[in-house]
């Protein structure tokens, strides 16, 4: 995967974030990129070559990997960041579609006339889809964490494993928790956004009656 074209499409959303989304893009590429395209992928790009069965019985690796590793680590991470990611588009292209109508009607009305102040500014229409890519990436936060608990039984991950589906007679954890944690504290950072854009948009309603009743 090209992770440095979604870095590339992530830095433009950068400039519309607040300090919170701002945090959240910085937590996203060095806790969770960077470790992923360094570290993880590499321990788990052939964790299947690795994952060994004491019998000899034909198709006993295979059976009891697909047991226990239903879903391969490093695609599901891959999959979770770009879930988690890809929300935040919502924001960018809605600010191009402002400027584009701001394009239009300075075309038409002349070039000192002006349909927005600042079309990147979170007014209107622009603040209700920033708020809901927040709300869907927190969701599809969730959703993961939730999986890869279900999956792998409280994010664990044994050495042995005793496996007794047939043909099978018989019956790696630091990087996950490290993709958990990472996660866990993006979750609280979209929560603590949600609440200061919740906030900032109750003010600004306040300021606005204030100088309406005088």
């Amino acid at each position: 995967m090209d992770w440095k074209f979604l870095q590339g499409l992530l830095s433009g959303v950068n400039k519309y974030s607040t300090a919170f989304g701002r945090i959240w893009l910085s937590v996203v590429f060095v806790f969770r990129v960077l470790v992923f395209v360094v570290a993880a992928e590499r321990v788990w790009s052939d964790d299947q070559g690795h994952f060994d069965c004491n019998t000899r019985q034909p198709g006993c690796t295979n059976i009891c990997y697909d047991y226990f590793f239903p879903v391969s680590h490093i695609r599901l991470w891959a999959l979770q960041l770009i879930f988690v990611t890809c929300p935040s588009f919502m924001v960018v292209l809605h600010v191009a579609y402002r400027e584009e109508r701001e394009r239009k009607y300075r075309a038409k009305h002349g070039e000192n006339t002006r349909l927005y102040d600042n079309p990147g500014q979170k007014h209107g229409g622009l603040w209700w889809t920033y708020l809901m890519s927040l709300f869907i990436k927190t969701t599809f936060e969730v959703t993961f964490l939730y999986v890869l608990h279900y999956i792998y039984d409280s994010f664990k991950l044994p050495r042995k494993v005793q496996c007794d589906v047939s043909p099978c007679p018989n019956l790696k954890t630091i990087f996950t928790y490290f993709m958990v944690g990472a996660s866990v504290v993006c979750v609280v950072l979209n929560i603590c956004e949600i609440f200061y854009l919740i906030a900032s948009r109750i003010d600004v309603e306040k300021v606005n009656q204030s100088l309406t009743g005088i």
